[in-house]
């Protein structure tokens, strides 16, 4: 029993082994079949991505055809078109010449049948034009010539003198002689400290600021102010006067006072201008004239004011033309005008009676007035009886016994000629003779002025000065060249 039992069990196991083998095989004969079928599909997928891909390269191919063709027939039109402008241009250029040459003939042509009818060219036209004006303006100046010639004979030489003798013994004017140093009055001696600044700084702000020389020695309570231009002096009086009655001195307070000043000062040359306008009874005058009027308050002549001497002037030739049986309102206001010009004599080159001329036409005034302004110093010869009055009562105001010196004026023009020397150079934004003229003070710009074009600059006005001038002793030439960097903080 035992023995069928194991019998059976071995047959049992030899049917399940035998069973497993072939299911194995199966299995195994399943999954060569799987993996073949992958691989075709595989191949498959690869070979319709290759012909897609080729399909591609001929779809661009052919749009790269159509792309060359088509820049190729772009060039050709390029090229047709250039050639068109070309053509165009040439044509345009013709038509130019054409026009042109066509105008030019019509001008001959028309000038032509001019000179047939007037049976003379342009140039002789032209000729016998200016000729007759020319005739005309002498026919005309000789009358005047003659006029003017008959008058004065008539009057006659004894009249004119009894004439200007009652004048000059009608006018009664004082006269002050100005210097070049003004004197401010210090409430306390302990002030010129400040004033001097720290090694010297206040003060050398101050020269270089107002052009004015401080003289601090030891007189007590008292500074001078030494300039030769009486109007810059009064600017930096003002200046120190209202620094020191403040209190607070520094180089940019300096500055800000200065243009204050400068503003003051102007304020009331224009006030002294209209006292003189009515000293003298005139009517309406150009504000420019009278604010420059104002200024000669602070001006003198051979030391003899010369506000004063206009005013003097003016009622000089009134009484002049009143003896005459004239109307003495246009020969007294070209008396009263007539050294003007002196206010701009640093601003406009030239003879100072030619300058107020032209400045006196410009702002409105009359020929007649213009002409005896002109006239006055001869460099235009007088035609009219106003420019003869207005001579000779500028004459009769500067002759008198101590109207005049001749010291003070030479050293003034002298002093001016030493900052025109120094300002006409390039660069130079200041220029100023300090120190009774034995030196000038340069200011130049830092930017267009460097430390050897200092050096320079000094060495050329030096010999300048040298070449030109003539004076005692040396003249010190200094430059002064400075860098401000300013900022704000916020």
């Amino acid at each position: 029993m035992t023995s069928v039992l194991l019998v059976v069990a071995v047959v049992l196991l030899i049917v399940l082994l035998v069973g497993g083998a072939i299911a194995l095989r199966a299995v195994l004969g399943r999954s060569d079949d799987a993996d073949s079928e992958l691989e075709r599909l595989r191949e498959r997928d690869h070979q319709q991505r290759r012909d897609d891909l080729a399909e591609l390269e001929r779809k661009l191919a052919q749009e790269r055809s159509q792309v060359a063709q088509e820049r190729q027939r772009l060039t050709l039109e390029q090229a047709r078109l250039g050639g068109e402008l070309t053509g165009l241009a040439e044509r345009e250029e013709q038509l130019r010449v054409r026009s042109a040459e066509a105008g030019q003939l019509a001008e001959q042509q028309r000038l032509a049948v001019l000179e047939q009818t007037a049976a003379l060219s342009v140039d002789q036209a032209r000729e016998q034009v200016v000729a007759q004006i020319t005739a005309d303006a002498q026919r005309r100046a000789a009358l005047v010539v003659r006029d003017l010639e008959a008058q004065a004979r008539e009057q006659g030489e004894v009249r004119a003198r009894a004439i200007v003798a009652d004048a000059v013994q009608r006018v009664a004017a004082s006269q002050t002689a100005e210097s070049v140093v003004s004197v401010l009055q210090l409430p306390s001696d302990d002030l010129k400290g400040p004033i001097i600044g720290r090694e010297g700084r206040n003060i050398r702000a101050f020269e270089q600021v107002t052009g004015v020389n401080l003289v601090i020695d030891d007189t007590p309570g008292s500074v001078l102010l030494s300039c030769f231009d009486p109007v810059r002096r009064e600017i930096g009086r003002v200046t120190l006067a209202e620094l020191v009655k403040d209190g607070r001195i520094s180089p940019p307070r300096i500055e800000e006072v200065h243009e204050r000043a400068r503003q003051a000062v102007l304020a009331g040359s224009t006030r002294a201008g209209e006292d003189a306008l009515l000293a003298v009874g005139l009517g309406d005058m150009h504000p420019e004239l009278i604010e420059l009027l104002g200024r000669l308050r602070l001006r003198t002549s051979y030391g003899q004011n010369v506000l004063a001497h206009l005013v003097e002037t003016a009622h000089l030739a009134g009484m002049l033309a009143a003896e005459l049986g004239m109307n003495p309102t246009v020969t007294k206001r070209a008396a009263f005008l007539h050294d003007i010009g002196k206010a701009l004599t640093h601003e406009a080159p030239g003879p100072h009676a030619a300058v107020g001329a032209d400045l006196a036409r410009r702002l409105g005034e009359s020929e007649e007035v213009v002409h005896a302004i002109a006239a006055h110093h001869d460099e235009v010869a007088p035609e009219t009886v106003e420019a003869v009055l207005t001579q000779a009562s500028d004459s009769c105001s500067g002759s008198r016994p101590g109207a005049r010196r001749e010291s003070l004026e030479s050293y003034v023009q002298r002093l001016q000629r030493l900052e025109q020397i120094a300002s006409d150079r390039p660069g130079v934004d200041k220029a100023y003779a300090v120190q009774a003229g034995r030196e000038v003070r340069i200011m130049v710009v830092p930017d267009e002025v460097d430390d050897v074009g200092a050096l320079v600059l000094a060495k050329q006005v030096a010999r300048q000065i040298e070449d030109e001038l003539t004076y005692p002793g040396q003249v010190r030439v200094t430059v002064v060249r400075e860098t401000r960097v300013t900022q704000v903080a916020q």
